[in-house]
């Protein structure tokens, strides 16, 4: 094994992002060079393919100089405020120069890391849209095609955006000097997670606005009051609803998935300098930057694993070939699976390549590693536990729907809180035994809570390592529920209808699977975020915060007792809530304008009912259109000013207790709004599905007073799962790391 400790193993970084950048031009090419139908499923792919662009043009184009202006104030703060400076010209003076220095290089890594993450939610968005007719051609062939398709074509947004945030983090980091100061460019380089962030919630606010507003106005109206059939062509807001699915659930999930990887990423990084200043002078140990550098390498070999997951499903082998009885599901869970099982593999090559030298006991940081791998295996266990409909949770639901709206509602609501219990178990276990198990790493002159801390990184990210493969089961998503809607309107029907009402009910699960693995990274990430902003304070100004002897170890710690940090928490947990109901609301006054214009449409032309007359399509995707980019604004600048307000007025430990409290309650409420949504969601396709049996023993039909009381529940879960849940996943990174960025004006 020493002399593999030789091997040049940082050479996998720009091999595996290169990599991953053809991998997903094969798959593009793979997909479009597919059947695209006949001329009517074209027409409608087109027009869903207007729409988005039309949404995604006006939304970066407003999302682009929220972040100039974003850029310029953090530059200007930085350098005409910040006391403390880090010594970033490496002159041994801390004076302006450095305070110039620090503002230019924040503001520089916060344009890219924005650049990037909004360069992932466009490439998903246009692949997704371009993936869905072609899904929907490919179900008239059977369900393996179909799922094929579908997969393929979000393993392309998948696994460009993983390329993206690898090859940003490790660009902004050599271009920062990293490979001279391995000590110092992480911290210069949180201004990428900040920009990916800051996109990234405008991105899911806006587009979980549009979808979820489109969404209910052609639910209710379309399926409650005019009995017709979802995804019919004669209801005004179908295409708006379908445009929607893109700019939320692909544009909007992928800019979320993009600042996860690229915020824990760094977070891990910043960790790991502690341990290389430790011993970088120690005999014995030849690359003492491997702590710092090991999050690249180990998700870079996890592109790999993910890969060969990802080409296993549907092919030719006789365990992964699908049949048309096979479950959806089941074939996802099997490249899931052999994902995992090769990323093992890489986790154990690089923990002792990288973290084995100088009699350093790496397999303790392998085994935290594997408790990240499991803990994502674990999420997707607990998540289609709460949300397929085979499950008790889902089917309370739906049987609750038998007694009306209400009962349906009050039991979503309370499978959604729950939930909380599994996702708090979960990552609790996670944190606790990776950080016991760092703590037996026994790195010379590096104190057993530190190599503990580093243990909770190697955990996150080997929970990250199947990122791709998580992606592109997302995106599965929205793709088939596309191509439902362009079976349907089209007037394709029959078998292709079955094969992708199947892929619909399965892509509920994925996205909610997605929402689950967000939240279960988040939590894992939130303990090494928050001692990344720890190390940052007292970097800073060793004196800033209070230390405490542990052990007999000096450790920094959060003092609740006083009372400005009592308040800062108090406003932590507070914002997840109040950032929650500000976008719950902005969905439920867009969704009551779209209701009005399609009852108008209905009532002013009855013609659109009886199929002689087309909708006017148009002024319900403008009316979302408008509505997201308007209401996306005011929780998006409430989760900037909040945080940044309690840092300058309470101060930096008031600071640490917000960003603790706030990442706790952000996660918990994520998960109660995620789980719940998609099984109100999963509740109503069970009923649609005929599954469910009246009191005669016959199937409960649409349109039933039944169905009507499922689709409401599924109404109220909408702005839940699609726009509310997934936007806390962005905010709790972002206070990681706005306060991270914001760290020395804080002091």
């Amino acid at each position: 094994m020493e002399s593999l400790r030789d091997l040049p193993i940082m050479g996998i970084v720009p091999i595996a992002g290169v990599f991953a950048v053809l991998f997903a031009m094969y798959l593009m090419w793979d997909v479009l060079r597919r059947d695209t139908g006949n001329d009517a499923m074209k027409d409608i792919a087109d027009r869903i393919m207007e729409g988005a662009k039309a949404f995604i043009g006006r939304q970066y184009r407003t999302i682009a100089m929220l972040a100039i202006v974003a850029a310029v104030a953090i530059a200007l703060v930085l350098a005409l405020v910040t006391n403390v400076p880090p010594d970033v010209n490496h002159d041994g003076v801390m004076d302006n120069a450095d305070k110039i220095g620090l503002g230019w290089r924040t503001a520089v890594a916060f344009l890219v890391g924005a650049l990037c993450s909004g360069v992932a939610g466009i490439v998903g968005m246009y692949v997704s849209v371009k993936s869905n007719l072609r899904t929907a051609a490919a179900a008239m062939k059977g369900l393996g095609p179909a799922v094929q398709t579908a997969l393929r074509g979000g393993a392309v947004s998948g696994f460009l955006i993983v390329a993206l945030s690898l090859l940003g983090v490790s660009a902004m980091f050599y271009a920062f000097g990293g490979s001279s100061n391995p000590e110092l460019a992480p911290f210069l380089i949180v201004g990428f997670g900040f920009g990916a962030s800051f996109v990234a919630l405008f991105s899911q606010l806006g587009g979980g606005i549009y979808t979820k507003a489109a969404d209910m106005g052609a639910d209710l109206v379309g399926k409650v009051e005019a009995g017709i059939p979802e995804d019919d062509a004669r209801n005004p807001a179908v295409i708006a609803d379908l445009v929607g699915d893109n700019v939320g659930d692909c544009a909007g999930r992928g800019a979320d998935l993009f600042e996860s990887t690229a915020a824990e990423n760094i977070g891990a990084m910043i960790l790991g300098v502690i341990i290389y200043l430790a011993i970088k002078n120690v005999p014995g140990i030849p690359h003492p930057e491997y702590f710092v550098l090991f999050p690249l390498v180990i998700r870079s070999f996890g592109i790999f694993a993910t890969a060969l997951g990802l080409l296993s499903v549907d092919s030719p082998l006789p365990f992964f070939k699908m049949k048309e009885s096979d479950d959806p599901m089941g074939a996802l869970n099997k490249g899931f699976f052999l994902s995992v099982i090769v990323s093992i593999a890489f986790l154990a090559l690089s923990t002792n390549i990288m973290l084995g030298q100088g009699g350093i006991q790496w397999q303790f940081y392998f085994y935290a590693g594997l408790v990240g791998i499991a803990t994502s295996v674990a999420f997707v266990f607990i998540t289609q536990y709460y949300t397929e409909f085979k499950y008790r949770p889902v089917r309370d639901i739906a049987n609750a729907a038998r007694t009306g709206p209400a009962t349906s509602a009050v039991m979503g609501v309370s499978v959604g809180f729950e939930s909380t219990f599994s996702t708090a178990v979960v990552i609790g276990a996670a944190l606790w035994a990776s950080f016991a198990l760092g703590q037996q790493a026994d790195i010379p002159g590096v104190t057993d809570i530190r190599a503990g801390l580093f243990g909770t990184a190697v955990a996150t990210m080997g929970m990250l390592m199947t990122a791709a493969y998580i992606l592109a089961m997302d995106t599965f998503g929205p793709i088939t529920d596309n191509a439902n809607g362009v079976i349907e309107m089209s007037g394709n029907p029959g078998d292709a209808r079955k094969v992708t009402d199947r892929l619909d009910a399965v892509g509920n699960t994925t996205k909610a699977l997605t929402k689950g693995y967000a939240v279960g990274s988040a939590g894992l990430a939130a303990f090494l975020l928050f001692f990344a902003y720890l190390d940052e304070v007292v970097k800073i100004d060793p004196n800033a915060l209070t230390m405490t002897n542990a052990a007999n170890q000096l450790v920094e710690v959060i003092n609740l007792a006083d009372v400005r940090v009592f308040v800062g928490a108090l406003m932590g947990a507070m914002l997840a809530f109040l950032f929650s109901a500000l976008a719950i609301r902005a969905v439920s006054k867009t969704a009551g304008a779209v209701i009005e214009e399609v009852r108008r449409q209905f009532h002013e032309n009855p013609k659109i009912m009886t199929g002689e007359v087309r909708p006017d399509y148009a002024r319900c995707v403008d009316i979302t259109a408008r509505a997201g980019l308007r209401e996306m604004v005011l929780p998006g600048i409430v989760a900037i000013v909040v945080p940044v307000t309690v840092g300058i007025v309470l101060r930096q430990e008031a600071m640490g207790a917000f960003l603790m409290i706030g990442t706790i309650s952000g996660i918990l409420l994520a998960s109660v709004l995620n789980n719940s949504g998609g099984a109100w969601d999963n509740a109503k396709k069970f009923v649609e599905s005929g599954a469910m049996k009246d009191e005669n023993g016959k199937p409960v039909l649409k349109g039933s007073q039944i169905h009507a009381a499922a689709v409401v529940g599924d109404t109220i879960g909408d702005p839940f799962k699609d726009t509310a849940g997934p936007s806390l996943h962005v905010l709790v990174k972002l206070l990681s790391t706005i306060t991270l960025v914001l760290a020395p004006i804080f002091i």
